[in-house]
């Protein structure tokens, strides 16, 4: 395969804002005003795990690994097999970004244990942490003693906390004989219990066994260079493929789409279920706005750390307000999610997808209906939960139902009171200054304070009477307090803040003992609502892998995709400028080799086969005329030339050190993607290493396309198409990004046009063309006498023939007399081929 191109120059001018001033009102009370400047919050998929790991001590490099989202309850067991380099350890963990690694106190040195995890490595600490400290740098690594590390404490600890479910049995067996993966749960929830004074009511986490080969593997730096979870440019831009594909509701939702984008999953009848779905949202409109209208409801809710507050409790019991206040909200917001659920199920009658049936089966489970029972029992029906203010402090403080507690009536009573004087206040200050003080609650300060538009007090003046401090300019307005109403004691007698805020901390201090009782009965069943959030998030998957509404694909065992296009580059260009390209390789064409000029788009056609295809294994449809995948279980590439300065590595010991990693996990079933290996050094071994590789990869019988300017390896390994497409010449023609079939004939010296056109002398430019030439014709000689190149042209027909009468076996539908016209057409073409090179 060839590319064609020219380099395309942009240029983006840069702007500027004004700068603003802004003036306040004098008032006796006022003082310069200092504040900080505001952040956006981060991203929804902050690390939120605590991830402990173990290894044995044997030659195989078997790795336990436990991971507790701290956020969502949620436990995952995994015990794997690795290479040197560890590669799939660090592809788990990355699919559950850590916030702090646990690792056994053997596993690191003293002087490892006081450095920084970017300080120097000392030789006693265990390979395994120093790839750890390497690939997640900046998280804190903390050693757990070796006696917490113990399988059959492990094994108590899930038995005691796996939720009861269908899939408890299951895992219970799956981990029974996983000492490493036991050990590391032990030390797992010894450390919450101890360091992070968390405990878990018993049969409360989802803890499930994660069967590694389930899934594609991408390693941390295909999934970085691809862009596949961010952009490498800008950390906050939304060029990415999660970017491209998130469109959930929910934060479950965007958290499997991560997952699944970070590891693609592999199973054929699952994905075809999966495709059955979007297929179903794609053709019915009125399915599609249903689902969404009934997922809008659950917006930026986030079932798992909903679950996750209700099974958790402090080893250490420290009763506070603040406390008290969000396990109210988080009982109000559950009520608000057990009541959405049947109009989801309701949006998803009549399905005719076997997947959906299933979704609304677990939505509707009856144990969701017991809990609503429960908590409408207690709660108000008024009580709604807010985001934020008066009312959020409202909906909390009458919450729970009148008559359920005289205790908690009476701080009510007061808190309602103490609410009134402050308002009697701001009306008593509204009629004595004439101006028009509204009242603003704030959460941060836990109390009221006045605020008056600019405008209203420009009318009297400008000035704030005396009397009032801590006066703040906010847009369009300014907010103060006074002396009487601000949280402050004078002697004895406290101020209005103070009082409403001592009644408010009482009303919810006594709402949380009944919120807690709650808790504990409904803690019971609380399976049915892991199985929910299971529901919603793959629901919320699917139906935002439904904007994607292209080409749905198909998986054969060939890699076949007509008029594909990179689809994060497609929602960067204007609409039609990206170039659609084809792509084929199947067994007896699984090693293509891609040549171009620089800026030619090979390294954006690599990219766009790899987008495509973890697109395709996610369940989703791919933006193409028609897409056939093969299911792959490795995504191995190497796309990057860059020094690696940390690890103090060259170009070229970067390039072994990732084909060494491919060369060790390639198997028949991978995807290689290589982009220019062997430039680090002289080209003769720069040849020889790419052709010792490619060799390597032709006989593992990985799916590779190999990316080089070394026009020597089509004819070395003799894999090209016997013949190629003629193309201009001319130097000064339109580039189209186009891929076409066959080796480069007419551009091989592209690199003498570019030196011309760098005002090299003619003369110079002459000669070397002469002898460029000169070698060329000698080689294509030479290689037209070969009969060897004879014997690699017929093995490839034979190879082709045999490829193509397995495709027909397995996955032909044409009728018997189509079918009977292809072969014959089929046959004549591998005899000519045959009698060619006899």
């Amino acid at each position: 395969m060839s590319l064609l191109a020219g380099p395309p120059h942009t240029a983006r001018p840069s702007s500027s804002r004004p700068a603003t001033a802004l003036s306040r009102p004098w008032t006796s009370h006022s003082r310069p005003n200092t504040a900080r400047p505001q952040t956006a919050a981060s991203s929804r998929h902050e690390s939120s795990h605590l991830i402990a790991v173990i290894e044995g001590r044997n030659v195989g490099r078997e790795v336990g690994m436990a991971a507790l989202d701290k956020d969502t309850g949620r436990v995952a067991l995994i015990q794997l097999a690795d290479c040197p380099t560890y590669v799939k350890t660090l592809h788990q963990m990355h699919l559950h970004y850590p916030s702090m690694i646990l690792v056994p106190d053997t596993f690191m040195s003293v002087t490892d244990i006081s450095l920084p995890s970017g300080g120097k490595k000392p030789q006693t600490t265990s390979l395994l942490v120093q790839c750890i400290m390497e690939e997640f740098e900046g998280v804190p690594i903390e050693p757990v003693m070796r006696k917490y590390w113990s399988d059959n404490a492990g094994l108590e600890f899930i038995n005691q906390l796996t939720v009861e479910d269908d899939e408890r049995a299951a895992t219970l067996v799956a981990v029974s004989n996983k000492y490493y993966a036991l050990s590391a749960a032990s030390a797992l929830f010894k450390h919450a219990e101890l360091r992070l004074n968390t405990r878990f009511a018993a049969s409360s986490l989802l803890i499930r066994y994660t069967q590694v080969e389930g899934t594609m593997m991408i390693d941390s730096s295909t999934a970085r260079n691809l862009e596949l979870v961010g952009n490498m440019s800008a950390r906050k831009s939304a060029h990415s493929l999660f970017g491209l594909l998130n469109h959930t509701y929910t934060a479950m939702g965007a958290r499997l789409l991560r997952v699944n984008i970070l590891a693609p999953i592999t199973v054929k009848s699952a994905l075809q279920a999966r495709l059955d779905v979007v297929e179903e949202f794609i053709q019915t409109e009125e399915r599609f706005n249903e689902a969404k209208d009934a997922l809008k409801a659950l917006n930026k809710m986030d079932f798992d750390k909903l679950i996750c507050s209700l099974a958790s409790s402090e080893v250490r019991e420290v009763s506070s307000a603040k406390r008290a206040s969000a396990k109210v909200a988080q009982m109000l917001n559950l009520r608000n999610i057990v009541q959405t659920l049947p109009r989801l199920a309701r949006a998803l009658e009549g399905s005719r997808s076997q997947l959906l049936r299933i979704v609304v089966q677990m939505i509707s489970d009856d144990r969701l209906d017991r809990i609503e029972k429960r908590v409408c029992e207690s709660l108000n029906e008024e009580a709604a939960p807010a985001k934020g203010g008066l009312n959020a402090v409202n909906a909390r403080v009458y919450a729970v139902k009148a008559n359920y507690n005289r205790l908690l009536d009476v701080a009510r009573e007061t808190y309602k009171e103490n609410v009134g004087d402050i308002y009697a206040l701001r009306n008593r200050l509204t009629e004595e200054h004439n101006i028009p003080f509204t009242l603003v609650y704030r959460d941060s300060d836990a109390g009221f304070v006045f605020a008056v538009k600019k405008a209203d007090l420009d009318e009297v003046g400008g000035e704030l009477p005396r009397g009032f401090v801590d006066v703040t300019a906010q847009k369009g307005r300014w907010v103060f307090s006074s002396v009487e109403l601000a949280s402050l004691t004078l002697g004895i007698q406290k101020k209005r803040n103070a009082r409403m805020k001592d009644a408010l901390d009482e009303t919810l201090i006594l709402s949380d003992k009944i919120i807690q009782d709650l808790t504990d009965e409904i803690v019971v069943d609380i399976g049915a609502l892991y199985k929910a959030s299971e529901a919603v998030a793959l629901l919320d998957l699917l139906w935002s892998f439904a904007h994607a509404s292209i080409s749905r694909p198909e998986f054969t065992g060939t890699l076949a995709i007509k008029g594909g296009r990179h689809p994060v580059l497609e929602c960067v260009q204007s609409a039609g400028a990206t170039v659609p390209n084809d792509v084929f390789c199947c067994e007896a064409s699984s090693f293509q080799i891609v040549q171009g000029p620089n800026m030619s788009g090979k390294s954006t056609y690599l990219r766009q086969i790899a987008l495509l295809t973890i697109m395709a294994m996610c369940g989703c449809f791919v933006p193409a005329e028609y897409g056939s995948f093969r299911i792959h279980d490795n995504l191995l590439t190497r796309l990057s030339n860059d020094d690696d300065l940390e690890k103090s590595l060259s170009t070229f010991a970067n390039e072994m050190a990732s084909s060494a990693m491919i060369l060790g996990l390639a198997t028949e079933n991978s995807l290689v993607l290589i982009d220019e290996v062997g430039r680090g050094t002289s080209v003769r071994e720069g040849v020889g290493i790419s052709h010792a590789i490619a060799e390597e990869l032709i006989r593992l019988k990985s799916f590779v396309f190999f990316a080089t300017h070394f026009n020597e390896l089509t004819t070395t390994l003799s894999r090209q198409p016997s013949k190629s497409r003629p193309t201009a010449s001319k130097f000064g023609m339109t580039f189209h990004y186009k891929i076409i079939d066959g080796a480069p004939e007419t551009f091989d010296h592209y690199g003498l046009d570019l030196a011309r056109l760098a005002d090299l002398p003619d003369s110079v430019v002459s000669e070397a063309r002469r002898v460029a030439e000169y070698l060329t014709e000698q080689e294509e000689r030479d290689r037209q006498q070969s009969q060897t190149t004879k014997l690699a042209v017929r093995r490839k027909a034979l190879l082709r023939l045999k490829t193509q009468l397995g495709q027909v076996l397995d996955h032909s539908a044409l009728p018997d007399h189509e079918l009977a016209t292809y072969l014959a057409r089929f046959q004549k073409d591998i005899m000519t081929v045959l009698e060619e090179t006899m």
